[in-house]
């Protein structure tokens, strides 16, 4: 019996974010998707309408977003027994989260505001990709010879610090440099690792001026998609009226 591919992703928000929109493209191309987030109600009712949609869906809350916590979730849903009888393999996952982020002037950065945010943020991000990449060592390689896609939500200060920005340049950076590390590292082992700089507004709907979210999903498809001999490792996406 063939497996069921599984789309893993962590930080869906309300529901109208890129994350969403990505579960419910994945959804559609045939893969089970395991919601992760903090807030179980979110996660339940964005699992309820790609089921309603046709899709397999579950939601997979945690309590934080900390490194135990997003490791230990791949052992969840590696158990999580789906309602169809078909065998599973993780083999897409997205760190689309993004929490704790601290926009003040340098001066009023405190302490506990640079410890939450490096754990919320980059500690959370190596648990979840260690998950994802022994997730990956499991499975064999498909048509394209990858054994699984690993991709990073990223943000126009993983590249640019501004004012009032250096608590959240800093752990963006981290997050990007952590992408860069496994993507030279993992693709050795056929596994693919990329980051998307999502530089603008983000909203539902094409405009000039905002990143629409399915349009985002889009783009985490191409990449998903990608034979090994031209991976992508990153991509800077923005809209077509950029003024910054």
């Amino acid at each position: 019996m063939s497996a069921r591919l599984v789309f893993v992703v962590a930080g869906v928000g309300n529901g109208t974010g890129t994350g969403a929109a990505t579960a419910r493209l994945l959804a559609q191309k045939g893969y089970r998707i395991a919601l992760v987030a903090r807030n179980p109600d979110n996660l339940n009712r964005l699992a309820k309408e790609i089921v309603e949609a046709g899709g397999e869906a579950a939601a997979f809350p945690v309590q934080d977003y900390s490194y135990n916590a997003t490791l230990s979730v791949f052992d969840t849903i590696s158990a999580y027994k789906w309602p169809s009888a078909e065998p599973s393999e993780v083999r897409v996952a997205l760190w689309n989260a993004g929490v704790q982020e601290v926009w003040k002037p340098f001066l009023e950065v405190s302490q506990e505001d640079i410890e939450n945010t490096l754990q919320f943020n980059v500690a959370a991000a190596f648990g979840f990709a260690r998950g994802a990449i022994l997730a990956f060592k499991k499975n064999g390689l498909d048509e394209r010879g990858a054994r699984g896609t690993l991709l990073f939500t990223g943000a126009t200060a993983s590249i640019r610090g501004n004012v009032r920005t250096s608590g959240i340049a800093a752990v963006k950076f981290g997050i990007r440099a952590l992408s860069q590390s496994l993507a030279k590292e993992f693709g050795k082992e056929n596994i693919h690792v990329a980051h998307a700089i999502i530089d603008g507004i983000i909203s539902i709907g094409s405009s000039d001026v905002r990143l629409d979210t399915n349009s985002i999903a889009k783009n985490y498809l191409y990449l998903v998609e990608q034979d090994r001999s031209a991976w992508t490792w990153e991509l800077d996406l923005r809209p077509a009226h950029e003024k910054w």
